[in-house]
């Protein structure tokens, strides 16, 4: 029985991801989510009238710009190692 609790004492649970992870995850998504904001909209209330608004650099460039960014962020947060030493 003592045998047990000294196992149970050293295999203390620990996250994979520390409080930084987090951190770049949360910023990354945030860029991702204000991405997808400036890409919607520009469409018409009339399908039969062509809005020319739907081709602006907001929506060409920005948005997917944003949104590949906060990805990139992602795929950092999730590749940092919070416990390595400078």
């Amino acid at each position: 029985m003592s045998k047990k609790t000294k196992v149970e004492q050293s295999s203390k649970q620990e996250f994979i991801f520390q409080k930084k992870n987090y951190l770049f995850m949360f910023i990354g998504l945030a860029f991702i989510a204000l991405g997808f904001i400036l890409m919607s909209g520009g469409g018409s209330d009339d399908p039969n009238v062509f809005n020319p608004e739907i081709y602006n650099f907001r929506r060409i460039r920005l948005a997917p710009t944003l949104v590949l960014i906060g990805l990139g962020i992602e795929v950092y947060a999730i590749l940092l190692n919070p416990h390595k030493k400078k």
